[in-house]
């Protein structure tokens, strides 16, 4: 990889024409859908398609990701219930943390009964990213295919591509997920419950890499098949099992649906990222110099309370800062230990250094400049420029900020209220959902696929 591959604009496919007419969609941008609509439909989708007699692997997000699970599995329950041989409910962590037994029935919306008691027969797992044994091979895509997939981002490369043995020795995968803005893919969802939610190291570092040599700040939002999709529908094409998904439009705060969409993996995201582009990105008139994203619970370290940075940072005006603000975040991030030993950098620093960072994992090394912004580093004299300021106001110790090279700042510190009434600042509840973008961006965006014209 040469420095020059940082920071290149991507070339973004519209997506295909007939694509999301693949899917079958109920629901759209306006309204909420009824949990009887949402059981009819699921109820119907899934009579229609052949689960009998096969083993099938529903997977799941995890509880960094906000949807109503329990207004669909039921159905989905009972739909496969005397059909399927197997059903077994897979968590895509991709690198998270494992999900404890109290967390999967709060996410799987049985905390009174517990999972056995509720989904019977069914058998719910985490994704086992760091047990050998439960992973399995499917190749390898060459160092050429993958500098075509990318548009040359990366032309030496290959990928070898792993993925959860579930997924592979099942006969049927259906994939249950929302879609929303994503700083590494564009938009979230589909495919990407198999790459990253169910694999390994090698195709998630090398697919948030590429994401993060286009930015985080020019590839989150973008509509249309983005060279990271790119990557994870081609290591997509290796699995050989059925797949099929359900995609769905989460209202803010994660409470409701208001659309969801049925189909192959490809399809059902093409139906929902189109509704998505239309509810989770919210367009302002002027960049802000403060904002203050407050994080939810549902984020417990910064690996995924960033989000909250990512989204709100594009409408952050040159020098001014975002604040992170979750008073109960107390680490950084306790499955990637390596983040304090590089700290968090713009992608200049680490592409005009590459021989010194080539060898750290790429996966943490995207996640530093996500949580950077855009700058600009010097090589001849040391210097580093951030456009943006960010800081840190968590539980996470003035010491430890500087460790990982971020600004600290005492939550206590902040008053939240008079800080609404300053016409300056941006203050965001529930950060890490809604996409905030500049409204001169609009129509830029929309020439991807028109369906951003709208907005919010």
């Amino acid at each position: 990889m040469s420095e020059t591959t940082a920071t290149t604009q991507p070339t973004i496919h519209p997506i295909p024409e007939g694509l999301a007419e693949r899917a079958s969609l109920l629901g759209g941008p306006e309204g909420l859908l009824t949990d009887e609509q949402i059981a009819d439909f699921v109820t119907e989708q899934l009579a229609g398609t052949d689960y009998e007699g096969k083993s099938v692997c529903v997977i799941i997000p995890d509880g960094t990701r906000s949807m109503p699970l329990p207004k669909v599995l039921p159905a989905i329950h009972d739909a496969l219930a005397g059909r399927a041989t197997s059903v077994t409910a897979l968590i895509a962590l991709g690198t998270h943390a494992a999900m404890s037994e109290g967390a999967i029935d709060t996410l799987l919306g049985c905390t009174e009964r517990g999972a056995q008691a509720t989904y019977p027969e069914w058998t719910v797992v985490n994704h086992a990213w760091d047990d050998p044994d439960q992973i399995a091979d499917l190749g390898e895509i060459s160092a050429e295919r993958i500098g075509e997939l990318t548009g040359g981002l990366l032309t030496d490369v290959p990928m070898r591509v792993q993925i959860n043995k579930l997924c592979v020795e099942s006969d049927v995968n259906l994939i249950v997920g929302p879609v929303f803005p994503h700083e590494v893919v564009g938009f979230s969802g589909g495919n990407k419950y198999f790459f990253p939610g169910c694999s390994v190291h090698d195709v998630i570092d090398i697919s948030h890499w590429v994401g993060a040599l286009i930015t985080a700040s020019r590839i989150i939002g973008a509509l249309g098949i983005t060279p990271v999709r790119q990557l994870v529908d081609a290591a997509s094409d290796l699995i050989d099992a059925e797949k099929y998904c359900f995609t769905m439009d989460v209202k803010e705060g994660g409470a409701d649906l208001g659309a969801i969409a049925y189909g192959d993996p490809q399809a059902a995201w093409a139906a929902c990222a189109k509704i998505s582009a239309l509810t989770h990105i919210t367009y302002v008139d002027k960049p802000y110099q403060r904002i203050v994203a407050l994080v939810p619970e549902m984020y417990d370290d910064m690996w995924t309370g960033a989000k909250g940075f990512y989204k709100s940072e594009p409408v952050c005006a040159d020098g001014g800062e975002v604040i992170i603000y979750a008073p109960h975040i107390t680490e950084v991030a306790a499955m990637h230990p390596g983040i304090r030993d590089i700290g968090y950098h713009n992608i200049e620093y680490f592409t005009k250094q590459w021989d010194r960072f080539k060898d750290h994992p790429w996966g943490e090394l995207a996640h530093s400049t996500h949580v950077t912004g855009l700058g600009t580093y010097d090589p001849e004299t040391g210097v580093e420029e951030q456009r943006v300021n960010r800081y840190f106001a968590t539980s996470i110790s003035r010491e430890e900020c500087e460790a990982h090279n971020v600004l600290y700042m005492d939550p206590a510190t902040l008053d939240l209220e008079a800080l609404r009434e300053d016409p300056d600042t941006l203050v965001i509840d529930h950060a890490g959902e809604v996409l905030f973008r500049l409204a001169a961006e609009r129509d830029g965006a929309a020439d991807h696929d028109g369906a951003t014209e709208q907005g919010r």
